[in-house]
């Protein structure tokens, strides 16, 4: 994964609570073997009518919505299956952030392994984002160092992670990564138990 320090993305709005993951990607597009090619199904049953006709009136379909990279939702976001297809969808969709005053413990952590920044803010806050995004598009600059979210209008908040995520969004890393930035510790150790067996 590439680091993630700071950007600023456009902001979309989508004013639901308990959004699970079968709305975010619905089972029947859970057979593909990759990590990508999810984002053209993301939240299908709202994105889309019958026989495939786009829904104008749902919020990513906005002609002023396009290209955002910043989702705002509301509280319990990401529930339901622990499905990891979720924040894959929404990552290959393009969204790099997910602001909401809560989220699911299984999606939340699925969202921090796949490289997308999510972002617990007060209800006061989420709400006044909302409502900012109801009324017409706008950016977001996340810094990821200073723990913020701040606008051009002087909104600015402060959001909680724990320092051990944080490093690993910061600079990119998996976990698999972060073992093998241990391969001498561990080659030492394998070598020390291997001399220990020959005695």
């Amino acid at each position: 994964m590439s680091g993630i320090k700071e950007f600023e993305g456009k902001a979309v709005a989508l004013d639901r609570a308990n959004v699970d993951t079968d709305q975010i990607i619905p089972k029947q597009f859970l057979k593909r073997i990759e990590k990508t090619g999810f984002g053209r199904f993301l939240f299908y049953d709202w994105r889309y009518q019958a026989e495939g006709v786009l829904n104008e009136e749902f919020e990513l379909n906005k002609p002023e919505n396009q290209g955002a990279t910043i989702l705002i939702a509301n509280e319990n976001f990401g529930c339901g299956s622990s499905r990891e297809h979720a924040p894959w969808a929404l990552l290959d969709y393009g969204f790099k952030a997910v602001i909401a005053p809560s989220f699911a413990d299984i999606f939340h952590q699925n969202c921090l392994k796949n490289g997308i920044v999510p972002i617990v803010l007060t209800e006061e806050e989420v709400g006044f984002l909302l409502a900012k995004g109801k009324e017409n598009s706008f950016t977001l600059s996340i810094d990821l160092e200073k723990q913020s979210v701040t606008d051009h209008e002087g909104f600015s908040a402060q959001f909680p992670i724990s320092q051990y995520w944080k490093a690993m969004l910061v600079n990119g890393w998996d976990e698999i990564e972060i073992t093998l930035q241990l391969d001498d510790k561990i080659s030492a150790f394998e070598q020390q138990r291997e001399t220990a067996l020959q005695i």
